[in-house]
């Protein structure tokens, strides 16, 4: 089955979702076509199954470095959060493209919601075991994360550049993401390595003690 993804991907990033069928997919995967329809009964299937097994390789490396980060700080935590799921999303950034041009044709969305349960779950157990923990529910922060992630994510791929833009991108990210965590947890920060912002603005953040 992996044969048959892989060349739906082939397919995909050589002809496009239109010229793509289950004919041409068997063909570049080796199979009769007899063999890919006991598998995915048409197009859709195909890149349906495609899509996800995309996602969840994003997922897993979500889930890992989750894992990783378990006791470390906040900002430490969304730092390898962001890297990971960008590295993960973009690591080959012309199927990542190709899959989301299609998404919408396969009920993407549905698909993206069912596995981004998984992150979420591995992100609000990260945020728990912070040594500094949040004061804000864990599971809002964990949902307002993916969220960023996901909408720099499609930025990117919706950018053409994909690739020319995700340093930028990732350290801007990695940026609000930290001050969203500085607020969440009603930490005062004052050292001003963490108060610069890029373009060498300092933003001053204060909160109640707790």
């Amino acid at each position: 089955m992996d044969a048959i993804l892989e060349a739906t991907i082939q397919v995909l990033l050589h002809v496009g979702k239109e010229r793509l069928t289950t004919t041409r997919v068997a063909l570049r995967a080796g199979v009769s076509v007899g063999t890919l329809y006991q598998y995915f009964p048409n197009k859709s299937a195909l890149l349906q199954a495609a899509l996800r097994r995309h996602l969840l390789e994003v997922t897993e490396a979500v889930e890992l470095v989750c894992t990783e980060q378990k006791g470390e700080t906040l900002r430490k935590m969304v730092t390898a959060l962001i890297t990971a799921f960008l590295e993960a999303k973009m690591r080959d950034a012309k199927t990542s493209v190709a899959l989301y041009s299609v998404s919408s044709d396969v009920d993407g969305a549905r698909i993206v919601q069912q596995i981004g349960t998984r992150s979420n779950k591995a992100i609000v157990q990260m945020l728990e075991s912070a040594s500094d923990p949040l004061t804000t529910d864990p599971q809002l922060v964990a949902s307002m994360l993916q969220g960023a992630m996901v909408g720099v994510s499609r930025r990117m791929l919706e950018s053409g550049a994909a690739e020319k833009q995700l340093d930028l991108l990732r350290r801007e990210l990695i940026f609000v993401a930290c001050a969203y965590l500085d607020a969440c947890s009603a930490r005062l920060s004052v050292k001003s390595e963490e108060n610069t912002g890029p373009s060498g603005t300092f933003f001053f953040r204060s909160s109640a003690k707790t």
